[in-house]
């Protein structure tokens, strides 16, 4: 890749934190993982890929806590699902011009910042049911948009359910977790199917990530929140996001 050894442990020691904090609210991390990869100058044609290869492993161990612990929602998934998956293999196929690219990122990453420090909820009794149209068209334009920048879609679907009242906050960790699984599976496939190919070394960033993955979901389950730790992945997009926009 060109880096030097030193920068990549710099990286390696950062990337299972991220992988942490995503885990812990049901999410995968890819939004967390391109900034860190734009932060460390890594090269563009293996950042969409390497994202969603993390979010399938993290983001499935975070589904099977959540769902260990009677979080999933099958009801709420499924519109989700049936619109999203072909859409994200669609956008897998497509690719942005490289700056254009890093504009986009940069803008998304501001939605992750608001929403891992957002602390909104959904009491149970104030859950209203997703229509199925709506479920369809959320996980179109989600899917679709999840392939096109190589993310799994959490930090969009999660706010949703959530503003919508659509589910309360263990129960969108749970979706979300699903769904980004789901949408990554699909945009690697047609990421996959324009000839893209993975780096040797996206098999070590697995291996650190699945570690924080894992303590992350385990905790992010229970009652656990990461406070400080939150406001140092919040300072990381931050970073990321205005060296994208503006450098």
């Amino acid at each position: 890749m060109g880096l030097e050894t030193g920068t990549l442990l710099i990286f390696l020691g950062v990337l299972p934190i991220v992988s942490f904090l995503y885990a812990s609210v049901g999410h995968g991390g890819a939004s967390g993982y391109l900034a860190l990869m734009a932060l460390f100058a890594f090269p563009n044609d293996m950042m969409k890929q390497t994202a969603l290869l993390l979010n399938l492993f993290v983001a499935g161990i975070s589904f099977y806590y959540y769902y260990k612990a009677g979080h999933f929602k099958l009801s709420l998934f499924v519109p989700f699902a049936i619109g999203s998956i072909p859409a994200a293999f669609l956008g897998g196929t497509l690719s942005l011009e490289p700056s254009l690219y890093k504009k986009v990122l940069g803008v998304l990453l501001l939605f992750a910042i608001a929403r891992m420090l957002w602390k909104g909820e959904v009491k149970d009794a104030e859950v209203k049911k997703v229509k199925i149209y709506q479920g369809l068209l959320v996980g179109v334009a989600v899917g679709f948009f999840s392939g096109l920048i190589g993310i799994g879609g959490g930090i969009i679907l999660t706010p949703l359910i959530l503003l919508l009242h659509w589910g309360n906050m263990k129960e969108a960790a749970a979706v979300s977790a699903l769904f980004i699984w789901v949408n990554s599976a699909s945009g690697l496939l047609g990421q996959f199917s324009t000839g893209v190919t993975l780096e040797p070394f996206a098999a070590v960033m697995v291996l650190v990530a699945v570690v924080g993955g894992m303590a992350g979901s385990y905790l992010g389950s229970k009652k656990w929140t990461p406070q400080f730790l939150e406001y140092f992945l919040a300072l990381v997009l931050t970073t990321a996001s205005l060296k994208l926009l503006f450098f």
